[in-house]
């Protein structure tokens, strides 16, 4: 081997290319690129790592039964997939895994052996000539990182997987009931349909389902996993429309006090028009006269028949001030006269209330939304449709386990 420059080999502080080899920033995500390309699956698959195999798990008994649900078996193959795939949910470590990727790169850089593998690569390549030992040195030194991030990946999926196989167990005990109650509605989703969303997964990631699959195997997870997943889920929707979908009801003032109280959807916010009848109270005020406008304001309230009384039941009353306030957004009202409105129906007079020097009676005559933002709104209303299914969704679930035979071995 010819003489070769100084600076090409390692050093017990430093490693190659004339300098210290800091870890570069993408180091951690060099065994994926060097495989070409990461899978994401919509957050679902953000922590790629090697792992065991449904094979290796069944060799030390893994379709043993660890839980029973009415009758039903989970075995411990299901509940070790599943820990797997919760895992791989996890992400990539953050900071933390950037910290320990730095440590350890620090500690194969100062390692003595780390420079006479080097040593040895070049005299068994028969380097001849400076730029094949840079070419090799370069190679040498990916390779050294796409190991060292592989290993820490499976070192902290290892650690991931061991928390998570409670959540897994706790999660499959769930979805069996999910199903064991689609099934007694006949509502279990189609085969079809659980392979259109893989294939979806599977497509967004420019692969086939096929290839998928082995990509999801090479990290531990049978895509069936994924698949029964998706099941449980979706039958579990159908259920919970099923059962309870007639008793969600949103109505325009759920919808309308949603937008106003939205800060993000504050540009679809509702119109509201207002009709106002006003009781001015004295300067010096007493208790006694605060009561009896009430009173007169209580009597308006009776003889109420409508927003178009209004001005004739103002006109009829000594000092009482009517006014047409016109389409008004929510925030220029204050409250609690805003949300009384926002929860009132069109047509409704409010119940009298003391404003600043007077005693005030507010009517709803209608309300709108502006022009162009039906989307806004319909999105509010689905959003809160979704929220009282979660709410039903969640206490028919409580009652299922609580009624179940669950037995955990």
């Amino acid at each position: 081997m010819p003489n070769l420059p100084r600076f090409l080999l390692l050093t017990s502080g430093a490693l190659l290319l004339g300098a210290g080899l800091a870890l570069p920033a993408s180091a951690v995500e060099a065994k994926t690129k060097a495989k070409g390309g990461s899978v994401t699956a919509n957050a679902e698959l953000a922590n790629p790592a090697a792992g065991g195999t449904g094979k290796a798990q069944r060799q030390k008994g893994g379709q043993s039964i660890a839980v029973l649900v009415n009758d039903e078996p989970i075995t411990a193959y299901e509940i070790e997939q599943r820990a797997s795939f919760i895992a791989l949910q996890g992400g990539g470590g953050g900071q933390d895994f950037k910290a320990k990727a730095e440590a350890r790169w620090k500690s194969i850089v100062q390692d003595p052996k780390t420079n006479e593998r080097f040593k040895e690569l070049l005299k068994k390549n028969n380097v001849q000539s400076q730029e094949e030992a840079r070419a090799l040195q370069t190679k040498f030194v990916k390779d050294l990182q796409a190991n060292m991030v592989a290993q820490l990946k499976r070192e902290a999926r290892s650690g991931a997987v061991a928390g998570s196989r409670s959540k897994a167990q706790d999660e499959l005990i769930e979805e069996k009931l999910k199903l064991q109650e689609a099934k007694r509605l006949n509502a279990v989703t189609d085969e079809k349909e659980v392979d259109r969303i893989i294939g979806g997964i599977a497509e967004r990631n420019k692969m086939t389902i096929d290839q998928f699959a082995q990509h999801m195997k090479g990290m531990g997870v049978d895509i069936n996993t994924m698949k029964a997943r998706f099941r449980a889920e979706i039958s579990w929707r159908e259920v919970v429309r099923r059962r309870f979908g007639h008793l969600v009801a949103i109505t325009e003032r759920d919808v309308d006090q949603f937008v106003a109280n939205t800060s993000s959807l504050a540009q679809s916010e509702v119109e509201l028009q207002v009709q106002r009848i006003t009781l001015p109270l004295p300067s010096s005020l007493d208790q006694a006269q605060i009561a009896q406008r009430i009173a007169e304001a209580d009597a308006l309230h009776r003889q109420y028949s409508g927003c178009a009384s209004m001005s004739a039941l103002a006109a009829a009353t000594a000092g009482a001030k009517f006014e047409d306030l016109g389409m008004r957004k929510p925030a220029s009202i204050p409250e609690p006269t805003r949300s009384l409105l926002l929860n009132a129906t069109d047509g409704d007079l409010l119940p009298a209330s003391v404003g600043q020097g007077s005693v005030e009676l507010w009517a709803l005559c209608g309300r709108k939304a502006p022009a162009g933002q039906g989307s806004a709104r319909e999105n509010a209303q689905n959003e809160l449709r979704q929220k009282e299914f979660e709410v039903l969704a969640q206490k028919h679930l409580k009652d299922l386990r609580q009624d179940a035979a669950i037995e955990i071995r």
